[in-house]
């Protein structure tokens, strides 16, 4: 019979029969690729790992007891949920050069050190190259048995002859399968490759982490589905020019989501953060105006972390608005309620707000912290170095009591703060005042007031 030829998106795995010059799925332009496919495909079933697919009812399944390894990272193992469960796989993305080679070598490092030997899997790398980076993280164990393949079948070969303890395929989008003609990264070749891994993973109870590519949005290369084989999906943040990374767990079937872990690269490799919030105020100007400390809850941590901001009168015609770290509309929303329920005149000034050690933030509690600092700019009056603030702020300017407070005063407490400016619905809930002075606002004239008083 004869093969089939179809052209699909690169970027989310729509196909066509002819080319198109931008999807109509994800609107990207010169996204199409031509791809192959045999007649006749064969497809692995999970009845090996199941058992034959009969119907049961939900009380008669035994759930089965999860057995995590340490990494012997804790960072990780916190964002992992408690460590590595078997048969899982892990799929960690991020940019070109952030470290997540390093990472994953540090892991199975310590993973063997623990439990026995691990696969690392290099399509990009030589052995030579990994070596080196190896010897600069002191990194010298004998059960650590690199394979330099891209050929699936050759990998899921190999690890079922060793039966190592976890699997490190660096990249996914290197890897192919000789039962597809397409090109190795394709959205076919990715799409497939994991599948089958997975389809290992789970047979044989071996963890599985894949280093993704991701695109110049931010976004793992290749169709989404990718990330909906995976058990886990991590991304590592980091800028380039901030020594701090961040691991945050986009997806997690065995855990918690949004949780991050916290490192700090230096010549030795990528270092864990025990008390972030310290760090992150480590530098942090004191009696200067446009600062002020928000309490921000990422996952179940809770972190100090400084907001600035630059209010100026503007030069041009249109006022700028720049953000990083927090989210531009809400930005802009806050700013109008400013100028609505307080009367400040904020449409012909440079507005730009930053969160200190390149972390992103998007709880609405740190709203009550972009105001304060925006007003403390604005005024020219610095806010006191010992008042941290955090609470959601409505359109009517009310503002709205956020989840684990308690959790956000004890840390604050714990680093130094003596003044807590919360949501009145927190205070009036609160047991105890952890050695701080609290107080309670409704709405954001009393929050500016209690403040700047």
């Amino acid at each position: 019979m004869k093969t089939k030829t179809f052209f699909q998106c690169q970027a989310c795995g729509h196909s066509s029969p002819k080319w198109l010059g931008k999807c109509p799925d994800c609107n990207a332009w010169n996204s199409f690729a031509e791809e192959k496919k045999e007649p006749s495909s064969r497809h692995a079933s999970l009845t090996s790992r199941f058992g034959k697919a009969e119907p049961q009812t939900l009380s008669s399944i035994r759930p089965a007891s999860e057995q995590r390894t340490s990494s012997g990272i804790k960072e990780l193992d916190r964002v992992l949920g408690g460590g590595i469960v078997a048969g899982s796989v892990i799929l960690v993305g991020g940019d070109p050069g952030i470290g997540k080679s390093t990472l994953l070598l540090q892991a199975i490092s310590g993973i063997s050190e623990n439990s026995g030997k691990g696969l690392y899997v290099s399509g990009e790398e030589s052995p030579e190259q990994i070596k080196i980076r190896a010897e600069r993280l002191s990194i010298h164990s004998e059960e650590i048995i690199l394979l330099p393949e891209t050929s699936l079948e050759a990998i899921i070969h190999a690890a079922t002859k060793l039966v190592p303890n976890v699997i490190v395929i660096d990249s996914i989008q290197t890897v192919y399968t000789e039962e597809l003609i397409s090109a190795p990264g394709s959205v076919s070749q990715v799409r497939e490759c994991a599948a089958k891994l997975m389809l290992f993973a789970k047979k044989s109870d071996i963890p599985v982490f894949l280093v993704g590519h991701v695109t110049k949005e931010g976004a793992i290369a290749g169709p989404r589905v990718l990330e909906h084989i995976v058990d886990t999906v991590l991304y590592f943040e980091g800028d380039r020019g901030h020594s701090y990374r961040i691991l945050r767990t986009v997806k997690n079937r065995f855990g918690a989501t949004n949780e991050i872990g916290i490192f700090e690269m230096s010549d030795s490799g990528l270092l864990e953060v025990d008390n972030p919030s310290e760090l992150f105020l480590l530098e942090r100007p004191l009696h200067v105006p446009g600062s002020a400390v928000v309490a921000s809850i990422e996952g179940t941590r809770p972190l100090m972390v400084e907001l600035q901001s630059l209010v100026s009168q503007t030069n041009f015609g249109m006022p700028r608005r720049t953000t990083i770290g927090v989210d531009f509309n809400k930005v802009n929303l806050l700013v109008a309620v400013l100028e609505k329920k307080i009367g400040l005149h904020l449409g012909g000034m440079d507005i730009f707000v930053n969160v200190v050690g390149g972390l992103k933030l998007i709880e609405p509690a740190v709203d009550l912290g972009i105001i304060t600092a925006v007003v403390s700019s604005l005024r020219d009056i610095p806010v006191d170095p010992r008042i941290f603030v955090f609470g959601e702020v409505g359109l009517s300017g009310e503002i709205r009591a956020v989840a684990q407070a308690e959790t956000r005063l004890k840390e604050a407490s714990k680093i130094g703060f003596r003044h807590a400016v919360i949501p009145a619905g927190n205070a009036e809930k609160m047991r105890g005042d952890f050695g701080l002075e609290i107080t309670g606002v409704k709405n954001v004239e009393e929050c500016i007031d209690t403040v700047f008083s």
